[in-house]
């Protein structure tokens, strides 16, 4: 076939080079820069058999009726993954939380796999990384192709939707925000894609067609979550469940695990992410470090409130923004202003570009660190809430 594909920053490159591999004539428009492929005039001159669109674009986009079909970047995925998917196959997506019940899920499977996540691709068990890209879903097919290579699982984390190969799809939150220039829903290209998935996972108390809430499953009181499901039944415990940043993601994934044959027993060990409410402490100082692609307004409250008890009451310097513009949410500025409001903190460090907000101004996470250790060297504790991907 002959095939255009859109867009080549959000792994439509990748896509490309698949496609090619495939035997397919192949294509490509810079739709957001202009900068790689062919100038979007000259693709205007030809048909195609097929366009290969993100869900993000802007529907308008004259480029998007130059072939009889068009078809995303997850349903293309899912055409090269045709008889070359690895069994099981977990995608996971959903607004936040997505990581976090990834990496869960896959600490309880049995047996070698892959582990495809916004903080790299791993090998299990022998924890070896692979690479670290991005959680388009182009990107699902390397990881796919070394999850088959070596005869295992693949729990792959995934924006904007799912591409309907696998054995389960998961949606970890319902959180919605706009795209394609305002014109679709994120949450319904989400649930979109899982139609017709073979077994979809929602988040608990979420009445979605076709689809399993997660408390159906698995129930979470306080530290406890108990299970049952087909045969499988019992239950762990875990502090972290306290907290409702991993709540959610490990209830999701204890809820995944059940559907999958696998015990989650094992999620009473699971500790703390990097970025992801990890605690570490200097003397009298204590860091919650929040600073993850997920990061809102609700998580950064929550890792204020963490942060307020395990140092007692101290200071509170919180740094807070967005690193790099290219994460699909975004952390609006209204958004940072209520946070700062609502936590309240004795300094803030703003990381990003937010006019009229009061704040020490901050090039990037990084910089804005070390800024808050300086500020808090005498004790106290610092919170890092920057949206950002790790």
């Amino acid at each position: 076939m002959k095939i255009l594909v859109l867009d080549t920053i959000h792994g439509g490159t990748t896509l490309a080079e698949a496609l090619k591999r495939a035997g397919h004539v192949v294509a490509m428009v810079d739709v957001y820069r202009g900068c790689e492929g062919i100038p979007a005039e000259e693709a205007a001159k030809y048909r195609y058999d097929l366009v290969a669109a993100p869900v993000h674009l802007d529907p308008a986009h004259p480029l998007l009726g130059a072939a009889p079909l068009t078809v995303t970047h997850h349903e293309a995925v899912r055409m090269l993954l045709a008889g070359k998917r690895p069994a099981p196959m977990i995608e996971i997506t959903g607004a936040r939380g997505k990581t976090t019940t990834a990496t869960a899920l896959a600490s309880v499977l049995p047996g070698p796999g892959v582990l495809h996540t916004s903080m790299g691709t791993v090998r299990v068990p022998d924890g070896a990384v692979l690479w670290k890209r991005s959680i388009t879903p182009a990107s699902v097919l390397p990881a796919a192709a070394e999850a088959a290579r070596i005869g295992g699982w693949l729990v792959a984390e995934e924006s904007l939707g799912v591409t309907g190969t696998g054995d389960l799809a998961v949606l970890t939150s319902t959180e919605d925000y706009p795209i394609a220039a305002g014109k679709k829903s994120a949450l319904a290209e989400k649930i979109r894609s899982m139609n017709g998935c073979a077994v979809a996972l929602a988040p608990p108390g979420t009445d979605l067609p076709g689809a399993r809430a997660a408390d159906a499953i698995a129930v979470v009181t306080g530290t406890l979550c108990r299970y049952r499901w087909n045969g499988i039944e019992g239950s762990f415990e875990n502090p972290l469940l306290a907290l409702p940043g991993y709540r959610t993601p490990l209830q999701i994934a204890a809820a995944a695990a059940c559907l999958l044959g696998a015990d989650p027993a094992g999620l009473a060990a699971f500790a703390p992410l990097q970025g992801r409410m990890a605690v570490s402490r200097d003397g009298r100082k204590i860091v919650v470090d929040n600073a993850n692609s997920g990061a809102c307004r609700e998580t950064a409250v929550e890792a204020a409130a963490y942060a307020r008890i395990l140092s007692h009451g101290g200071p509170l310097t919180l740094v807070i923004g967005t690193e790099g513009q290219t994460i699909c949410e975004g952390f609006p500025a209204d958004e940072v202003k209520r946070a700062i409001e609502e936590i309240r903190p004795d300094l803030t460090v703003l990381v990003g570009d937010y006019p009229g907000i009061e704040g020490v101004p901050a090039r990037d996470l990084s910089e804005g660190a070390g800024i808050a250790e300086e500020i808090s060297k005498n004790g106290g504790a610092i919170v890092l809430a920057v949206k950002t991907w790790r």
